[in-house]
């Protein structure tokens, strides 16, 4: 008896701390006084870790910021939301990297399977 009490104990306990440890953080939690969040500086783990809605915000504006820099000024819709969710997908399992680098990698897989070189 004193077993099972013990084995239900354990798994209550590990069940809270997982419910504990899969609560978002808003992307406001990174922002400096001014309000400000420096982009270039985020992980992986904090974009995994914020609200779904906060998450496609954030990757929205990365693929504004890289479309003016290519000065591009069109979007393609499909191809845009699921390169969003490779890079969410990317930044679950290497939540170490900043999200600029998983971005860049996503980005160069992609142009490779598309045949498209860069000088």
């Amino acid at each position: 008896m004193r077993q099972i009490v013990l084995t239900v104990s354990l798994f209550c306990a590990l069940g809270t701390a997982t419910a504990f440890a899969q609560q978002p953080v808003p992307l406001t939690a990174y922002a400096d006084k001014n309000g400000f969040i420096k982009i270039q500086e985020l992980t992986c783990a904090q974009l995994a870790d914020t609200y779904q809605e906060d998450a496609d915000n954030l990757m929205s504006w990365y693929a504004g910021w890289y479309a003016g820099l290519a000065k591009k000024n069109e979007m393609h819709y499909v191809r845009a939301k699921v390169l969003e969710h490779q890079v969410i997908t990317y930044c679950k399992a290497n939540r170490g990297e900043k999200i600029i680098e998983a971005m860049a990698k996503i980005f160069k897989d992609e142009r490779i399977k598309k045949g498209i070189r860069m000088n």
